[in-house]
């Protein structure tokens, strides 16, 4: 990647979850979704793919690690600042995969103006952030199709 480029980063919540465990698996919906992100996103030159220790968000990025020939990187959501700096040095374009509460903080920490909250049945949206060689970042909120 040359200087000049933008860095690109994806954030995205995981996809439809149970719910009776602690940890809960994605349902037959949220791996659905998971191959729609991945369907997405696979063209679009990702480099790191990140994911929070849960199960759901390990299962939301798969497909598209698969599909990229990557392995995730596992993040504690608890620590995101960390994680914004890692994939800041690290560079070049990345997804990284959290929860309704962590990714408007991951958007407002990467230097994105602050996104409304995510409701716990919101699963599809999915913000590109372009980082300019400038600092500045330009937030496009994309939509992944309900499964």
């Amino acid at each position: 990647m040359a200087a000049a480029d933008p860095t690109i980063i994806y954030l995205v919540r995981h996809g439809e979850k149970g719910s009776a465990e602690k940890d809960p698996a994605l349902t037959t919906q949220g791996q659905a979704r998971a191959r729609n992100i991945a369907a997405i996103l696979k063209s679009t030159g990702i480099a790191h793919i990140y994911s929070s220790t849960a199960q759901r968000t390990r299962q939301t990025a798969q497909p598209l690690a698969t599909e990229l020939g990557l392995q995730v990187h596992v993040y504690d959501p608890a620590q995101s600042v960390k994680l914004v700096e890692q994939v800041k040095a690290t560079g070049g374009t990345t997804l990284v995969v959290g929860h309704s509460n962590t990714v408007p903080e991951l958007v407002r920490l990467f230097g994105a103006k602050p996104v409304s909250d995510i409701g716990e049945d919101e699963f599809d949206r999915l913000y590109q952030l372009i980082v300019d060689k400038d600092g500045s970042v330009t937030t496009v909120l994309l939509h992944s199709a309900a499964p």
